[in-house]
């Protein structure tokens, strides 16, 4: 591989987080540098060996396309840094990847991951890579675009309800693993046929989600920023209806929905900080009872601890009490005590020429 192939070798290296293509005068060169790619770690343990730790194997975390990762297990002889290109195994033959983590730190990452195998029961690392299996390893990268589009036209022949979104080749070029999206059950028997003979390769294909679908082709969210799957998030917590309804949010599915068709991710980013302020909200199911009238309930302002009332018979002139003083109203209804009228403790007034129903907004129970 020489200079010009090191220019071209770096725009194939992109799809797998790296900075810049490895050197051939140097097979431990460092390509993988932080933040090239969303699976980075940092390695807050780098530096620290437990002195304690005299276990013959060490476990690596090794990252792959697609955001998969996997730990694998390798002896002492084998000297392992983040960043390097290693072969490793595979359920047939051997696949390339980049170690993300070592040491003592991967133990704990493994637990927050749930992954319960022993360090003997992992697949194993072979080697570094060499200047043959990075080859071999961009040739096949090489090859995924022109797999890609050339099995959409496949799919499309054979009529079927899916929709593929990429594919994986492995670091040997014997298997790709493709990634596609759908509604209902989808016979593959046909395609996989088709496919063997046209890449003569073994196939496997991988049903993904509609969040995992937004993260592999990204795009650019409704806050003008990348999206957040495809950037930096790599677990997907689920995103309830209720989540949006506490932070009052409008209640418009247009809105509320992302790229992938389902609630924003961004909907739990601030959850727990609504939830916190929330508890010195008194109950908003309970009437204000002044001389003047009864109030009910219309919105709030959560961080400025505003609740808005209006009466009964005005329901246009809304009226924002800050939180004490409506604890403080009812309380004194408890007592049987009324206060003179609601303007006496309003923060701000608002008027609307007419009172707009949210009854027509749209449905967020689809999302459930």
């Amino acid at each position: 591989m020489n200079e010009e192939s090191t220019g071209k070798g770096a725009e194939l290296f992109v799809p797998r987080g790296c900075c810049r293509a490895p050197r051939v005068y140097n097979p431990k060169d460092r390509i993988f540098q932080h933040q090239c790619c969303k699976l980075d770690e940092h390695n807050w343990l780098k530096g620290y060996e437990n002195p304690g730790n005299s276990e013959e194997n060490k476990v690596a975390e090794v990252r792959f396309k697609n955001g998969r990762k996997d730990f694998f297990t390798y002896t002492r002889e084998i000297e392992l840094k983040e960043g390097e290109i290693i072969a490793v195994e595979a359920a047939s033959g051997h696949d390339i990847g980049i170690v993300t983590l070592t040491g003592d730190i991967v133990a704990l990452q493994m637990n927050r991951k749930r992954v319960q195998q022993k360090p003997e029961d992992l697949k194993k690392v072979y080697r570094h890579a060499r200047l043959a299996d990075v080859e071999k390893w961009v040739s096949a990268i090489e090859m995924e675009n022109t797999t890609l589009f050339k099995t959409r036209e496949i799919v499309y022949d054979l009529k079927l309800e899916m929709k593929l979104n990429d594919v994986e080749y492995q670091g040997d070029k014997t298997k790709a693993i493709f990634y596609y999206t759908a509604e209902d059950r989808v016979d593959f028997r046909e395609l996989i046929k088709r496919l063997a003979e046209e890449f003569h390769v073994r196939v496997e294909m991988k049903q993904i989600g509609m969040r995992q679908e937004a993260a592999k082709l990204g795009g650019i969210g409704s806050c003008g920023r990348e999206l957040c799957c495809a950037s930096w998030m790599s677990d997907f917590n689920s995103v309830s209806t209720s989540v949006a309804r506490v932070q009052q949010l409008s209640t418009n599915p247009q809105k509320l929905a992302g790229q992938c068709g389902k609630l924003k991710c961004c909907l739990n980013f601030e959850y727990a900080a609504y939830l916190d302020a929330l508890k010195d909200f008194p109950d908003d199911r309970i009437n204000l009872k002044t001389k003047q009238g009864e109030a009910v309930y219309q919105k709030s302002d959560i961080f400025r601890k505003l609740m808005w009332y209006s009466y009964t018979h005005e329901r246009m002139n809304l009226m924002a009490i800050p939180i004490d003083k409506v604890k403080e109203i009812i309380e004194s209804n408890k007592k049987g005590v009324l206060p003179e009228k609601l303007e006496d403790f309003a923060f701000l007034k608002e008027q609307h020429a007419e009172f707009v129903s949210n009854s027509n907004d749209g449905d967020l129970n689809r999302f459930d």
